[in-house]
């Protein structure tokens, strides 16, 4: 196991640009809305007139989005968060650290910090929107009934029913070449594949994944390209539910929150970066042979490591100058899309069909959503 001192070394290219910036780029879909207790969203009424069922049913989506998100995020700060107890990085023995947060170590020296608080995040939304949701008269959404997914058996893992699955993923990585471009993804362009990662863990999922170093590396930078995948996916949800919000304080929890799920995307494109360029790259898993290539050999701006923000791109109309933004955030169908972008992730392998059922009633509540002034 490498030394703490020589972990650190190697982790904080652009750590310190990364935190005194606050804009980023954000793509894809995210998050799924799932029914709670079987309560249609159309059917509620509130104790405001002024918000709408269709502002209902957007905020239910979300509340459920974040729920899914919060118990995936759980399961990565568990094994690769800051340790309970833990000592301040600078000193504390390497040994109270495993080698899956020594990997995201080699990402960036705070790796494990901000994997907690980005959990932190996550549980804070959900717990606000669901609140909101009862201050308004409405029954919150509440999915402990499908948390029946097994967890890791490595240790560190709680052993509880999940609601999502970490442990075969086919992660998107389109983000990444599609931040790069100057082409839209709501004007019809598609993106080629950054990484190809199928049917891949992004977590130790026993003890036996701990090592050798290359392969819990390669599952650290599994999760690093999924944790984007999911965070610029929030941040187009969001920016999408926003053109269908009817009320001016649905609308401010919205941009909100949003917002929130950008600064966490700003962090991930560096983190997945990192892994793809010198000294972490070339890597291949000796297990499963999946490789992370030195994307700085390739010359392609479509992989350039050092791209932190978007690339302006055609917005609104190919004929307006271009201009960098979140894409797509085009929201007809986005809850449906959703549904289909989870799915074909792999992360609700195992789920009930009931769990779909619901996820599907939910995603076309909240597409059927208007803005009406």
């Amino acid at each position: 196991m490498k030394q703490l001192t020589e972990v650190m070394g190697r982790a904080a290219n652009r750590r310190s640009f990364l935190k005194n910036s606050m804009v980023a780029g954000a793509v894809a879909t995210v998050g799924a809305g799932i029914l709670g207790r079987g309560v249609p969203a159309f059917a509620q009424e509130t104790s405001s007139s002024t918000i709408t069922k269709g502002d209902i049913a957007i905020l239910r989506f979300l509340a459920a989005a974040e729920l899914i998100e919060a118990d995936l995020w759980t399961q990565y700060a568990e094994l690769g968060g800051l340790t309970p107890g833990q000592l301040p990085v600078e000193t504390a023995p390497f040994k109270a650290m495993n080698t899956y947060q020594a990997a995201f170590m080699n990402l960036d020296s705070d790796g494990p910090q901000y994997i907690s608080s980005n959990t932190l995040d996550e549980q804070s939304h959900a717990e606000f929107l669901n609140a909101y949701l009862i201050s308004k008269g409405v029954e919150p959404v509440d999915l402990d009934e499908f948390r029946t997914l097994p967890s890791s058996q490595a240790k560190g893992a709680e052993q509880t029913g999940r609601l999502t699955n970490l442990m075969n993923l086919t992660v998107d990585t389109s983000w990444y070449t599609r931040y790069r471009s100057t082409q839209n993804p709501d004007f019809g362009a598609t993106f080629p594949q950054a990484v190809d990662l199928v049917n891949v863990t992004g977590i130790p999922r026993t003890n036996a994944d701990f090592e050798p170093t290359k392969h819990v590396q390669a599952i650290a930078n599994t999760a690093a390209f999924h944790f984007g995948t999911i965070e610029q996916g929030g941040s187009s949800l969001y920016s999408a539910m926003a053109q269908k919000a009817n009320n001016v304080e649905v609308l401010k929890i919205v941009v909100s929150i949003g917002g929130d799920e950008v600064a966490h995307f700003l962090e991930w494109v560096d983190f997945a970066g990192n892994s793809v360029q010198p000294p972490l790259a070339p890597l291949t898993d000796p297990d499963t042979g999946i490789t992370f290539p030195n994307f700085d050999k390739t010359f392609n701006p479509a992989l350039q490591t050092n791209l932190i923000f978007p690339v302006p791109c055609e917005f609104i109309s190919p004929s307006l100058p271009r201009c960098a933004v979140i894409r797509p955030t085009n929201p007809q169908g986005i809850a449906k899309g959703v549904v289909k972008f989870l799915t074909d992730m792999g992360l609700f392998i195992g789920q009930s069909p009931a769990f779909f059922t619901q996820l599907t009633a939910l995603a076309n509540q909240a597409d059927s959503a208007q803005r009406g002034f």
